[in-house]
């Protein structure tokens, strides 16, 4: 019986741990690492690479709950990323 128990757990963390199943959770998801390749732009001023303009457009809908989160409201909310918002054409979510 427990070896019937652990090979269930196995199989289910073998099928959560699937690429397919992390790379479809991943555009619904809000993932703050994520937007690891907006740091430069939003901790310095720099220009925003266009993977950072397509990474911060898939977490658009995300950025109500990063503004209103201690860990990364002061990342977002920022006079610094709201350029890099308005330079990727974001608009500054109103939460």
């Amino acid at each position: 019986m427990k070896f019937m128990k652990l090979m269930v757990i196995t199989v289910v963390i073998v099928v959560m741990s699937s690429p397919i199943l992390i790379k479809s959770e991943v555009s619904s998801s809000c993932i703050p690492t994520e937007l690891m390749p907006c740091l430069p732009a939003m901790t310095t001023g720099g220009q925003p690479t266009k993977d950072c303009c397509d990474k911060l457009i898939e977490q658009k809908e995300c950025l109500c709950g990063y503004i209103n989160n201690p860990l990364y409201s002061t990342f977002v909310s920022s006079p610094v990323a709201r350029k890099v918002l308005e330079v990727c054409n974001i608009p500054y979510p109103s939460c």
